[in-house]
């Protein structure tokens, strides 16, 4: 079983979270009451405590959450895995500066532990691409990560 590592994020770990990134968001379903998993990439951490991320203001996600405000958030990276818990809120309903309506919702770190299963390593990363218009899929992703900065 994992360990706390940490109550917050680690040097290590922040940088890795202060740029677009894949990441799954672990949520309680509303209707269900199961875990739901979710990929997401809109994210920053502007400090060792707080993460935030985008997503569309419509999404089960922000839904998830007003319900149940606990989540765990799976970091791939610096040669492992990491669950993020803490108590997710809506911080912005629509975020301005996106043409799309998307909420801002930030993570209060809570623990960190390293889930990797003993005697591994990661050794590559995750990695994904835009399927659609490139051009289009770097303005809005500097957009959106321009508003998470704000």
């Amino acid at each position: 079983m994992a360990e706390t590592m940490a109550t917050q994020l680690t040097d290590e770990l922040l940088p890795l979270l202060q740029k677009e990134r894949f990441v799954t968001l672990s949520t309680i379903d509303f209707e269900t009451g199961a875990p739901n998993v979710s990929a997401i990439s809109w994210i920053y951490a502007p400090n060792t405590s707080v993460i935030r991320f985008a997503v569309d203001n419509r999404s089960r996600i922000v839904q998830n959450i007003a319900q149940s405000n606990q989540v765990v958030l799976t970091l791939i990276g610096a040669g492992s895995c990491y669950a993020i818990a803490g108590e997710a809120t809506l911080a912005i309903e629509k975020m301005e500066g996106t043409p799309l309506k998307l909420a801002r919702i930030d993570i209060a770190v809570k623990e960190v532990r390293n889930v990797m299963f003993y005697g591994s390593r990661i050794s590559v990363e995750p990695e994904y691409e835009k399927t659609y218009d490139a051009e289009a899929a770097a303005k809005l992703d500097k957009q959106v990560m321009d508003a998470l900065k704000a």
